[in-house]
């Protein structure tokens, strides 16, 4: 008998060193969540001063393709491009590429959209007319 009150013994003090031991998990874990608490509340803080800065980029941006050549933007978009190939080769990941194309998407867009609104073909040469 003397071997199970043992037993006995050294379970419940094995408890108490488990319970000892989860209350520092608990603890630590409140702590933690406590640190999250901040970091996102500090983020939701910065985040209209972080989209208005976004929008202003973006605005930029547009501004700068809207008024460069043709040539410039026919550069743009072929280095854009190779970028973006090279990505894709290379195995980075694919929204790394995706973010890549969308610059050349852009310029490219712009491009087009200039040739439609001239009537120009890409030679530079009118479109004819149709015929009767």
């Amino acid at each position: 008998m003397a071997t199970t009150e043992r037993t006995t013994a050294g379970a419940t003090t094995g408890r108490s060193a488990a319970a000892t031991k989860d209350g520092g998990v608990v603890d630590t874990a409140r702590d933690v969540a406590g640190s999250a608490i901040g970091v996102v509340s500090d983020a939701a803080a910065r985040l209209p001063e972080a989209t208005a800065t976004t929008r202003g980029a973006l605005a930029d941006a547009g501004r700068t393709i809207q008024s460069g050549s043709d040539e410039s933007l026919s550069a743009g978009t072929l280095v854009s491009f190779g970028f973006a190939l090279g990505l894709l080769v290379g195995g980075a990941n694919r929204i790394l590429v995706m973010l890549a194309l969308v610059p050349a998407a852009a310029m490219g867009l712009t491009l087009l959209d200039r040739q439609t609104k001239s009537g120009t073909t890409t030679l530079g040469s009118s479109r004819p007319g149709p015929t009767r």
